[in-house]
């Protein structure tokens, strides 16, 4: 996969536009800029600062004096006070969390779109999508002839074009902003949750029975190469097939199970952390925060040296 995926890189760098088809993610949706690391260290707040701030905005955080990272979360305490009761809730916490994952989703869509809306119209069409990111292999199809990985271009771009239909609700075959975040993210977005479970259905399904096995399960994470015994934690993931995926216990998921492990219901990121954050900084057991109490606890919140967040500080609120 490494030495195709250099190969591809290397050709896009000939066309018009340095994109890539929309290959796969984690399997497990995890809310977006939210990082899998638990609260094991609770000495560094890496966690906590991803997801109050945003990951970009938590590494350059690290550039402010304790003064000026008290500074700018006092004012940020002010925008999560939605209902200005000088209180902060565990909702109003959730909120504000969501908001920034949110932010970053959007984010991401605004710093590729130029790339992508090639007549300027403020719109992205299949076409333009499709020239940006498939133009070198449409125009020169012999050099990929060999490639057989799962991911090739060839492959792609179909599954790139169903995504795409998917997202364009009005079925115009070209998508608007909101369109266009549904495609590159569709994990953020109901109607586009058949088509994530689909696609991973695809990447791991090897004997295209429609159905993920065992074994297929295991391979999507773990090559035997070796011929050794497997890994403690490979064990660990077979007996998590057994006893929380095969839900059915057929031995094998389908696609409501693969839903199930993927997009899992019963456990909100967002919620979580903002119960941790309250119940870590709240001193007088009310199960709401003050600002002092916030400011008391700052670096649990924005970094034991601070972070960059002036360009929230610089946003209007209506942008956040």
């Amino acid at each position: 996969m490494a030495g195709f995926s250099f190969v591809c890189a290397l050709l896009l760098c000939s066309a018009a536009v340095h994109s890539k088809p929309t290959l796969r993610k984690e399997r497990v949706h995890h809310d977006p800029e939210l990082s899998r690391q638990a609260h094991e260290d609770n000495k560094s707040y890496q966690y906590d600062h991803e997801a109050f701030l945003g990951k970009e905005e938590a590494k350059t955080f690290d550039q402010l004096s304790p003064e000026e990272s008290k500074d700018r979360l006092s004012k940020i305490v002010d925008r999560i006070d939605s209902n200005t009761d000088g209180y902060i809730s565990t909702a109003e916490l959730k909120a504000w969390i969501k908001r920034v994952q949110k932010r970053y989703v959007y984010e991401n869509v605004a710093k590729v779109w130029t790339d992508y809306d090639l007549n300027k119209d403020n719109k992205i069409s299949w076409d333009e999508y499709k020239q940006a990111t498939y133009g070198y292999y449409l125009a020169n199809p012999e050099e990929f002839e060999d490639a057989t990985d799962q991911f090739s271009f060839k492959k792609m771009l179909p599954r790139d074009e169903r995504r795409f239909k998917a997202a364009d609700l009005n079925g115009d075959l070209a998508a608007d902003k909101e369109e266009f975040t549904a495609f590159l993210h569709p994990e953020e977005f109901e109607h586009m949750k058949d088509i994530v479970v689909l696609e991973t259905l695809e990447d791991i399904d090897k004997n295209g029975d429609g159905h993920v096995d065992e074994d297929e399960y295991i391979a999507d994470m773990f090559a035997h190469e070796d011929g050794g015994p497997e890994p403690d934690w490979v064990r660990t993931e077979r007996e998590q097939f057994s006893d929380f995926r095969d839900l059915n216990k057929d031995g094998k998921m389908d696609q409501d199970e693969i839903r199930h492990w993927i997009m899992p219901q019963d456990y909100d990121h967002a919620q979580a952390e903002a119960r941790h954050l309250v119940y870590e900084s709240d001193q007088d057991k009310d199960q709401m925060l003050t600002k002092d109490e916030i400011l008391e606890n700052w670096n649990m919140f924005v970094g034991s040296q601070a972070t960059n967040y002036g360009e929230d500080l610089t946003r209007n609120h209506d942008e956040l």
